[in-house]
């Protein structure tokens, strides 16, 4: 693993890792004494192309903890390969970082859900038609097969709903759906998610988890920000720009969510 370039620009290794996902990278700005390394900057890194992702390593102190950000990811829907949209977690955990919280936008698939609330995963459906695992494996990486039930730590869950309720943030909790986009999905596809026990959909996040695993990560909080209500029974259309701006609204208590975890991990 290649992790010259980063550890030769910070003094302490991290012990957490965040991965921010559409239009909550200002996450990553809060950091203390950060250094920021551009993707582009970094070995086998490809460049992010989706609006509200920065494209930056971002490396700093928060809640006492050393952590590496990455502000902004990598998605199958760029065209990137599996192990390209995955290396990130492999390099951050290859630098120290044994702890993971993983963000994303998603749609709300259960109709008792708001725009604007943080759902905490507890669980996920691979529904992208590939795993970042395909291939020859590296026994050095991880085992040929990882067990991935139970990844999302139930202790982090739990802390994190006693988090919501001292902030005052519309935390829910549920399962995650994967799948490929760019497309948003039709309506009959998203009631099907419903009966597959899916409470949210997206086009990331499970890619990384899987990999979390394979190398040995040790505790993963998922958390999903509920940009769009999905539940297929309307025609009303999603749009990224609404993606953004729904997290741009929520940005206040989703910063102050992961900064009170990343101090009690």
């Amino acid at each position: 693993m290649k992790t010259k370039i980063i550890l030769s620009k910070i003094t302490e290794k991290p012990t957490v890792a965040v991965v921010l996902g559409s239009g909550l990278g200002d996450f990553a700005d809060t950091l203390e004494n950060a250094v920021a390394i551009k993707y582009t900057d970094i070995p086998h890194f490809p460049a992010s192309t989706v609006k509200g992702h920065a494209g930056r390593l971002v490396i700093g102190k928060k809640a006492g903890k050393v952590v590496v950000a990455m502000q902004g990811r990598f998605h199958f829907y760029e065209g990137h390969h599996m192990q390209t949209v995955t290396f990130a977690m492999r390099v951050m955990h290859a630098i120290g970082a044994d702890d993971v919280i993983v963000t994303n936008a998603a749609g709300g698939l259960n109709p008792k859900f708001k725009v604007g609330s943080l759902m905490l995963m507890t669980d996920h459906i691979n529904f992208m038609g590939t795993n970042p695992l395909i291939g020859p494996n590296d026994e050095e990486l991880g085992p040929r097969f990882p067990a991935i039930q139970g990844i999302y730590n139930k202790g982090l869950i739990e802390e994190a709903e006693k988090v919501g309720k001292e902030i005052g943030a519309p935390v829910e909790k549920g399962v995650y759906i994967a799948v490929t986009g760019p497309s948003y999905e039709t309506g009959a596809e998203l009631r099907a998610f419903r009966v597959l026990g899916a409470d949210a959909v997206g086009m990331s996040t499970v890619p990384e988890v899987i990999v979390a695993a394979h190398c040995g990560v040790k505790r993963v909080l998922g958390i999903s920000l509920i940009t769009n209500i999905a539940t297929g029974e309307s025609e009303t259309k999603a749009t990224h720009a609404e993606v953004v701006e729904a997290a741009d609204k929520a940005k206040v208590y989703f910063i102050k969510l992961v900064e009170t975890m990343i101090g009690r991990m």
